[in-house]
């Protein structure tokens, strides 16, 4: 069973590597010069302030983050977001009344990522609020000029919640896109990994359309089934079986890309025994029913009728 922290570091891995891709780097373009929000990808269990020393970072919360006390504070609200923003997007206000968001970046059964934005208010704060926080913040001790805090509070951002609402629909439809891109990733990662790992991908992706065993794909890479299998979790993270269903998974949707293949003739030609077996594997990597799959793709390309 992989543990918490492999979790964790794979999740750093897969986040590093979709921040270098191109649809990534023009989404968040987009998406900060429409928005004027700070947006960061975030690994799960990266406990940090996810926008601080962001250009878009509300001027508040970068006074804040200077403060040890206010910092914990924020520190702990970001894990109740990754606590509760595991399945569906969630905002989270904090201890000064601005909002916080995460959307969930999921490849099938699997969280990944987080998708996070925010530090603005969904109502204009006024004196009251102020002088509630600036309580709060002399019940910590925390040593600050007033002035420019008072100053940074007002300057915070102000939407609708409507607005934010649209922005939330926003990153959710592009964690969808980054979700499609995490799979293939996972496929088709760039590691150093072992010669013997190397041509076992190549067999793989030459008989994926076969009956194929992991005796089998050991024996053509000439080791034991049992090194092979320590050996290519080792290097790619992913077990055999795993690996095969992504494979075939990515060879299905290729196929799918043709409106008048059948999705039944699409699960054998990728090397699917039996349709059961194809729904249920293709629902855990991809998170939906194929069907649900192929209409969205339909629309998508303007062929829904």
């Amino acid at each position: 069973m992989t543990s918490t922290h492999d979790n964790a570091r794979s999740s750093r891995e897969l986040v590093d590597q979709l921040k270098k891709s191109q649809i990534y780097r023009d989404y968040e373009k987009a998406f900060r010069d429409t928005t004027g929000l700070p947006l960061n990808l975030r690994p799960i269990e990266a406990f940090d302030l996810p926008h601080h020393n962001d250009p878009k970072e509300a001027p508040f919360c970068a006074l804040m983050a200077s403060t040890n006390q206010s910092c914990a504070a924020c520190l702990q609200l970001q894990k109740r977001v990754e606590v509760e923003a595991q399945m569906e997007p969630k905002t989270l206000k904090c201890f000064a009344g601005l909002c916080d968001s995460a959307v969930p970046v999921r490849v099938g059964d699997n969280l990944v990522a987080f998708l996070q934005t925010g530090q603005i208010f969904l109502t204009k704060p006024n004196q009251r609020d102020f002088k509630r926080l600036t309580r709060e913040l002399m019940n910590w001790g925390v040593q600050a000029d007033l002035k420019r805090v008072e100053e940074a509070y007002f300057q915070t951002r102000v939407l609708e919640k409507k607005q934010f609402d649209a922005v939330l629909r926003l990153l959710t439809i592009f964690a969808q896109h980054l979700s499609s891109i995490s799979n293939q990733l996972m496929v088709s990662a760039q590691q150093a990994e072992p010669p013997m790992v190397a041509r076992a991908k190549v067999f793989i992706q030459q008989h994926q359309d076969e009956e194929l065993s992991l005796r089998q794909v050991a024996g053509a890479v000439n080791t034991s089934a049992f090194y092979f299998c320590k050996m290519f979790k080792q290097a790619t993270g992913l077990t055999f079986t795993d690996y095969l269903a992504r494979v075939r998974i990515e060879k299905v949707k290729n196929l799918l890309i043709n409106p008048h293949k059948r999705i039944s003739e699409a699960a054998y030609e990728a090397g699917f025994q039996s349709l059961s077996q194809f729904n249920r594997v293709f629902r855990k990597i991809v998170g939906e029913a194929p069907t649900g799959w192929r209409d969205k793709l339909q629309r998508r390309n303007g062929l829904a009728t």
